[in-house]
């Protein structure tokens, strides 16, 4: 055997040995391992999911409907003159309370006073004519058209009249209803027009409670409800009564608008207030509650997931009213289901399960 010969034979045991070292090594390190179970198989689901889980069982349930609302007063209005002229005299007080018919403002009148003095005058002459007229008319001293013709001009004058006079009442603003007057915008001598803005009246007791709730509970809610709220700044909870309700959803929102009445007679809650309003429509004798931390929000509705032979198993659900820690389940699941708490998110469809606690209603 040559010399070369030789040292490839040499060169080939040696990577033999190699490559022997090199398969005995890894397949140490890397050799299969035993799942939880004891067997050689591995995979997402053969290890086990610890969760808590919640035993669904029927429950009584008020529904109630909470929201956010504005307070409104019972009647407001701008004061405004109906006719242009200069301010003669301001009877009222910024905030000071004013009853119906008070007068508020006076605009100059002096021009319209003198016709209206002009125009009775005129009346007086024609009466006194009319009265001659129907003396010679019963004596048969003139025609019957002679006589009507003084009528008339009596008549005209009488409507001249009454027509000065709603004018001269225009110029006396006055208040439409009981309230409080607001802050005055016009001063004595200052020339006011039709656009003027004088001052603003209110009438806040009592006041009102305006709030939306949801389209679907429109067949559900009805005058005469009562309601619960309360406003910024005042943990006192105040009751009122639903008066009003508008008779079409807002198709934009999907809501319905409803008005309450509160009687405010200490006049301490102001129109403009937030308030958050409570409405409790019925209540339910065998409601489905679930923990709200047990519902999964998708784009196509709202899931959870049941334990079935020891793994989870999703189930879309409709859901209804929710308070801070329950949520009503209307369809998807049945009392005595067992469902998944805590742990929702490490569960996947087929996940094995490992009970930690067992909870129910009761709980």
């Amino acid at each position: 055997m040559n010399k070369t010969l030789k040292t490839i034979l040499i060169l080939v045991a040696a990577a033999a040995v190699g490559y022997l070292l090199f398969t005995k090594v890894f397949s140490k390190d890397e050799g299969p391992k035993a799942g939880p179970g004891g067997g050689g198989g591995g995979g997402p689901l053969a290890q086990k999911v610890a969760v808590d889980v919640y035993v669904v069982s029927p429950s009584a349930y008020q529904n109630k409907i909470t929201t956010t609302g504005t307070v409104l007063p019972n009647e407001e209005v701008e004061l405004r003159s109906e006719i242009s002229g200069r301010v003669t005299g301001i009877n009222f007080e910024e905030g000071n309370k004013v009853k119906k018919g008070q007068l508020l403002l006076t605009i100059n009148d002096q021009e319209m006073q003198a016709q209206l003095q002009k125009l009775q005058s005129n009346q007086r002459l024609y009466r006194d004519m009319e009265q001659r007229q129907r003396t010679l008319l019963e004596k048969e001293y003139i025609s019957r058209q002679e006589y009507e013709q003084v009528s008339n001009q009596l008549a005209t004058a009488t409507a001249d009249i009454q027509a000065m006079k709603a004018s001269l009442a225009k110029a006396y603003v006055r208040a439409p209803f009981d309230g409080v007057v607001g802050l005055r915008q016009v001063s004595e001598g200052s020339y006011v027009t039709a656009a003027t803005p004088i001052a603003r009246i209110v009438d806040i007791n009592p006041i009102k409670i305006d709030f939306a709730i949801p389209g679907r509970y429109s067949q559900q809610v009805k005058e005469g409800d009562k309601i619960t709220f309360s406003t910024e700044g005042n943990p006192n909870t105040m009751e009122a009564k639903v008066y009003a309700i508008q008779p079409n959803i807002d198709p934009t929102t999907r809501t319905l608008q409803v008005r309450a009445i509160y009687a405010n007679a200490n006049e301490e809650i102001k129109p403009g207030a937030f308030v958050r309003t409570e409405l409790t429509l019925k209540e339910t004798a065998e409601a489905i509650l679930v923990p709200t931390e047990a519902i999964v929000p998708e784009a196509t509705g709202h899931k959870l997931f049941i334990v079935k032979g020891g793994k989870a198993e999703p189930v879309m659900v409709k859901i209804g009213q929710r308070s801070e820690t329950m949520i009503q389940i209307t369809e998807g699941i049945a009392p005595g289901d067992t469902i998944i708490q805590s742990g929702v998110l490490q569960v996947r469809p087929g996940s094995v399960l490992s009970i930690r606690k067992v909870k129910t209603t009761k709980d």
